[in-house]
């Protein structure tokens, strides 16, 4: 009984001494990041976080719950979709604009800066808005509705090609550096459509 008792305590001892001495420490558990979209701290369609959509310019537009109903939720979602995709269509064609000019052979900043200028203000007046449409809606648990509100790239790049080519017609000084067929291929590469 003696020597199982010591058997038993020498064990322990050892246990004891190798855990003691290891130099790994215990790793806190690491807890999951989680990439879901969530609003108002509930699970959210992907869309409301970040809107992409392959073929086209997306933009979520949203309208807390109002008293005055649904239909004029509805409105001022799909009026802020369409100022976030303004925005960004701006953005993208002005990149572009000066990304085509400087390919084209005009290193004059001041000249690039006044292309783009006249293209991005142009297209804000632009008809290819009324082609924006919302193709989602979600409502959060407080009444906010969020809307994904979207235009075909295509439909965009069609209207900038045709602002450019308008423009070209023109004898505007300015705008004399697009006339030669290079630029107008060049004009097609930026601006791809079907």
């Amino acid at each position: 009984m003696l020597k199982i008792i010591s058997s038993i305590a020498l064990a322990g001892l050892v246990a004891a001494t190798i855990t003691g001495c290891s130099d790994k420490k215990p790793e806190p558990k690491k807890e999951e990041t989680s990439f879901s979209c969530k609003q108002e701290n509930v699970l959210a369609p992907k869309w409301t976080c970040i809107p992409v959509l392959d073929g086209y310019y997306a933009g979520v537009g949203i309208a807390e719950k109002s008293n005055a109903g649904i239909a004029h939720m509805r409105k001022v979602a799909l009026a802020n979709g369409r100022g976030e995709l303004a925005q960004q269509i701006q953005t993208d064609v002005k990149d572009r604009v000066q990304n085509f000019t400087r390919a084209t052979g005009n290193g004059d900043k001041e000249v690039v800066d006044k292309v783009s200028t006249s293209v991005t203000d142009q297209l804000a007046r632009s008809p290819y808005m009324k082609k924006s449409k919302a193709v989602d809606y979600w409502e959060a648990p407080s009444g906010t509705i969020y809307m994904l509100v979207t235009v075909s790239l295509n439909d965009v790049n069609e209207e900038v090609k045709k602002t450019v080519s308008s423009s070209v017609d023109n004898k505007d000084a300015l705008w004399q550096q697009f006339q030669s067929k290079q630029a107008l291929d060049s004009l097609n590469e930026a601006f791809p459509t079907n």
